[in-house]
């Protein structure tokens, strides 16, 4: 059964709209108009049209963050994935951990997204929950009325080199250089940030979580669910990914099934500075990308099933020597 960590009201949330130019070498943003709370910003969010990807003027809904999160856990690195059920498009997708920036962070966005890491991906060992550090700053514990929180060890979250064209807010030019695409079916801006997560080697047995807000009645509640951990891994090779995806439970890579799977826009094709796509199915993203997908899920269902037969025929020779 799902666990509420914490509520909100989603009335105390404001952000604002947007003034964004963009051209071949680069693209500036800038707040415009008044805050507004979340629900005047989801009518904001209708899709709109640009007849040139490279270059144009245009007022957007908001401001998102995205982190492109590399976990690297026993000498292997994984691309960090979270189970949603988006609301506002009625769909379920695997997407990048990310939110909307608020009013007040428009001009330091990195600062959102260092946070939503920590509310978003948790990290559990027997001796309790694991705390973290972005270089030389401590994240927050947003749920430690809620869980307990182990003072060492902790995980480290460190910049990764970004993408070659720059952004600015207003003047200042974001230095990590996220990724930045307009989302043409939410009218928004979205900076997705390449992050590493390094797991300490004293963490053990250790199992992953993702934890989301959902709007219920009148409140935003941020729930655990062990059942459902809804976070999940892909594996890399070469800094590539490879087209498996796993869960982790008490250090152990449990295979996920991809059948019907599709995942969030993030990961559809951009042409200039733009994403048409609300989403892209698991399939056409593999194939997009040259990828051969293999079927650990089936590979470990047999698996399984070998053990038990096994395990049966040696009860059956048991009881025959008897």
């Amino acid at each position: 059964m799902a666990r509420t960590l914490i509520r909100k009201n989603p009335s105390n949330f404001k952000t604002l709209p947007l003034h964004v130019e963009a051209t071949p070498e680069g693209l500036t943003y800038q707040s415009i108009g008044m805050p507004l709370n979340f629900a005047q910003t989801q009518q904001r969010r209708k899709a709109i049209q640009l007849p040139d990807t490279q270059h144009f003027v245009v007022e957007l809904a908001n401001l998102g963050v995205s982190v492109r999160l590399t976990l690297h856990w026993q000498n292997r690195d994984y691309w960090v994935l979270v189970r949603q059920r988006r609301q506002d498009r009625g769909d379920v997708v695997l997407k990048l951990i990310s939110g909307y920036v608020p009013a007040q962070e428009l001009n330091l966005p990195l600062h959102t997204a260092v946070q939503e890491v920590a509310e978003e991906c948790l990290l559990e060992t027997p001796e309790g929950w694991l705390g973290g550090r972005f270089n030389d700053t401590w994240l927050p514990v947003p749920y430690a009325a809620a869980l307990h929180y182990r003072e060492t060890p902790h995980f480290v979250l460190t910049p990764q080199s970004g993408a070659a064209r720059p952004v600015h807010c207003s003047k200042l030019m974001l230095m990590e250089r996220p990724r930045a695409y307009v989302h043409l079916p939410t009218a928004s801006l979205q900076l997705i940030y390449d992050m590493r997560l390094q797991v300490p080697r004293e963490a053990k047995k250790l199992s992953l979580f993702h934890v989301d807000e959902r709007l219920e009645g009148d409140q935003l509640e941020a729930r655990l669910n062990r059942k459902r951990p809804d976070l999940y891994l892909m594996p890399l090779k070469d800094g590539q990914p490879v087209a498996e995806l796993y869960t982790l439970k008490k250090d152990e890579l449990v295979p996920a099934s991809t059948r019907g799977l599709y995942l969030a826009e993030s990961f559809a094709r951009q042409e200039g500075w733009v994403v048409t796509e609300e989403r892209v199915r698991w399939k056409d993203w593999v194939k997009q990308q040259g990828l051969v997908e293999s079927k650990p899920a089936r590979a470990s269902h047999l698996q399984r099933f070998g053990d038990k037969a096994r395990a049966l025929l040696e009860r059956a020779r048991t009881s025959l020597h008897k």
